[in-house]
């Protein structure tokens, strides 16, 4: 592994920057720093996933072939990197970074045909069908049940924290296929179509104020047999691959660094009685403490990139451990942000999208914020699985 960035590396990394000062506005910029959640309102991350499309970068970890850069593992990581500093919309989700590399797996050619160019335009917005009320991080307990009659299979069931279905044109789900005496073996992952006859989307509303999760039922939701993705019984194997990308595939530096900076300039301003808490000695000894462990954060990613690099994929423990620790970073930045306030956190602005609201100086947006993106953080040691079965699987794979 080397640490130090090639002229060439440096000449793109100097392209991406110039590119950003002058496509990422502020308009974009300031929707961001406002949004509480972890990805941004579809209509702000619509118009910035446009915008990479016109200059081919909206895919990065897309091989040439789909209609990806083709960019080697380090020009991706300089990349995600200088757009998460540079506060750009996180919309590259469900669809670019968890259906697709999928998709480029085990779709067949129809589908890779049909499918990822309209993940790629924005056409479809993908959200994701794992948990269900009786199922969360015991996956494997999922009962919706996609019945095989003819050409078509008709699914029975629903899903929840469905994040962004509201929005969303099509899901990625697990199904059950057949009841067997190990529970993962019954399983398929299909794709449905969630503007057909039979789906219905029920919102929920998240701690932080937002309508970011729902749950979605199914009702006899006809789904062709082509749009099976594998082969029946499958579904644990592909899951499982797709998980890795969701905990570990992706870089998260970039975000963690632009959190501290946001940390770092609301402690620089002063309050109302006139101190600065980055004059109290006790406050940035633990804001020191969150930088080392950003910094430990990055060791992380690039060990794992290395192994990428070399023709791996993440891994299982890997994967688990940077999402643990990616989780628990975000939280301590957001729980540190949120204690500068003192009372004024108890001061809550219930209109969403907060962007949509006159505009503010650069502090009083980032206290408006605070404590809605302290709410949301506390998701982020339960999705994708909570940081208790990364424990588990993590234990399990070193001591098997």
């Amino acid at each position: 592994m080397d640490l130090m960035m090639t002229p060439e590396e440096l000449r793109f990394r100097d392209e991406v920057r110039a590119f950003l000062d002058t496509r990422l506005d502020d308009d974009l910029k300031r929707a961001e720093r406002l949004n509480p959640s972890f990805l941004a309102e579809p209509r702000i991350g619509l118009q910035w996933q446009a915008r990479l499309n016109e200059n081919g970068w909206v895919a990065p970890s897309w091989p040439a072939q789909y209609g990806g850069t083709g960019w080697p593992l380090a020009q991706r990581y300089i990349f995600d990197q200088e757009c998460e500093r540079a506060g750009e919309p996180h919309f590259r989700g469900a669809g670019i970074k968890m259906i697709a590399p999928v998709l480029m797996r085990y779709g067949t050619e129809a589908q890779k045909e049909f499918y990822l160019p309209r993940i790629l335009s924005g056409e479809d917005l993908w959200a994701q069908g794992y948990s269900e009320p009786g199922a969360g991080s015991d996956l494997a307990a999922l009962k919706t049940r996609a019945t095989l009659d003819g050409d078509a299979y008709f699914i029975n069931g629903s899903k929840i924290w469905s994040t962004l279905a509201h929005h969303a044109t099509r899901m990625f789900a697990l199904v059950r296929t057949a009841t067997t005496e190990k529970k993962q073996e019954g399983i398929t992952f299909i794709l449905i179509d969630l503007k057909a006859p039979g789906v219905t989307i029920r919102p929920i509303r998240s701690i932080c104020g937002t309508h970011e999760f729902n749950q979605v039922f199914f009702d006899d939701v006809r789904v062709p047999v082509s749009d099976r993705v594998g082969a029946e019984g499958e579904g644990w194997e592909i899951a499982k691959y797709l998980l890795e990308f969701e905990r570990g595939g992706a870089f998260a530096g970039g975000v963690l660094r632009a959190l501290l900076s946001r940390l770092h300039r609301l402690a620089s301003a002063p309050l109302p009685d006139g101190r600065r808490m980055i004059d109290d000695p006790l406050f940035m000894a633990r804001f020191a403490e969150i930088s080392s462990d950003v910094d430990a954060n990055d060791m992380l990613e690039l060990a794992s990139m290395s192994k990428v690099q070399a023709g791996g994929n993440p891994g299982p423990v890997p994967s688990s451990t940077m999402k643990i620790v990616r989780s628990r970073i975000r939280q301590a930045i957001c729980e540190l942000a949120a204690s500068i306030l003192g009372p004024d956190a108890l001061r809550w602005e219930a209109h969403r999208p907060l962007h949509d609201l006159p505009p503010e100086d650069e502090i009083s947006k980032e206290r408006k914020v605070a404590s809605a993106v302290y709410f949301n953080s506390r998701s982020q040691s339960i999705f994708g699985g909570s940081n208790e079965i990364q424990l588990e699987i993590i234990a399990k794979t070193l001591l098997r």
